[in-house]
């Protein structure tokens, strides 16, 4: 399954939303006809509406603004929020590091105020501890160096902020098929510490794991790969951002957010979460799997 290019943050989407909207609502241009007005070619004012990467000077939505009949209050908030999306993240020092494209997923995931994940064959990354996660990185990445390494865990554990802070964590809410727990990464005893971390971290209130079990076969009639559903926290007028589905594949990711897409997995999501042992079967099991590797 493909998908159309996914937005890089959410004031991205805002502005794009919010022009289009300005354009359908003070105008009867098309999209065509601003980019004629603009002096642009269609393709970059389509791409803008539709809040993809791209570079938008303050002066350029001045004119926009007198294109599309927006009053000036309403121009300089679309300017401000233009600003938010130039704006740095704190892992942009860790660029030459992050693969190509993962960073509009971990922008998403900073953003985002609720997770669900499922996970079938790892743990995920936001729950990895360290020695889990350099064990993997040295099969995925062997030609690094030790100080590449050593970033790639700092940059895993910083990512890991967003869920252990005290300031309004975000809700992770994942289930782990039970083959993660029997899949040897590293070894016994990386193993062993990365399932006393689940059943620690498991006892947090923003946090809820779930084994499904061997035994459960296959819930949804078919194998079903990983995939995360983002919830965004709506805003001071009771609108949030759309529920992106990320979806991880080995040669590519996709990004969905249309509803029967959204809907289909949050159907999917629902059976596996019925199907799986509760959370204190699952911490339970998760400690026995431990002792039995120490």
């Amino acid at each position: 399954m493909t998908a159309d290019p996914p937005r890089a943050s959410l004031p991205r989407r805002q502005l794009g939303r919010f022009i289009r909207r300005q354009r359908e609502e003070n105008t009867s241009l098309t999209q065509a006809e601003v980019a004629i007005q603009m002096q642009w070619s269609h393709s970059k004012y389509s791409r803008l509406e539709r809040g993809e990467p791209g570079k938008v000077l303050d002066r350029d939505l001045t004119a926009l603004g007198e294109v599309l009949e927006i009053p000036e209050d309403k121009v300089a908030a679309m300017i401000d929020l233009a600003h938010q999306v130039a704006e740095k993240t704190w892992y942009n020092t860790f660029d030459d590091l992050i693969r190509e494209n993962f960073d509009v997923y971990m922008r998403l995931e900073t953003d985002a105020h609720a997770m669900g994940i499922y996970r079938p064959d790892l743990v995920p990354g936001l729950l990895q501890t360290a020695e889990y996660a350099r064990a993997l990185n040295r099969i995925y990445f062997p030609k690094d160096s030790e100080e590449e390494q050593d970033r790639r865990i700092a940059l895993k554990l910083q990512r890991q902020n967003i869920i252990t802070r005290k300031k309004s964590p975000i809700g992770v809410d994942l289930v782990l098929h039970e083959s993660a727990l029997h899949s040897t990464v590293g070894d016994t005893a990386t193993m062993a510490a990365q399932l006393r971390h689940l059943a620690d971290i498991g006892t947090k209130p923003n946090i809820t794991i779930r084994v499904l079990p061997f035994k459960t076969g296959f819930p949804l009639g078919m194998a079903v790969g990983p995939f995360v559903i983002l919830d965004f926290k709506p805003d001071t007028k009771g609108v949030a951002e759309p529920t992106v589905i990320y979806v991880e594949n080995f040669t590519g990711d996709a990004y969905l957010e249309g509803e029967p897409d959204v809907d289909k997995y949050r159907r999917a999501f629902a059976t596996i979460q019925h199907s799986a042992l509760d959370v204190v079967a699952s911490r339970s099991l998760l400690r026995q799997v431990a002792r039995r590797d120490p």
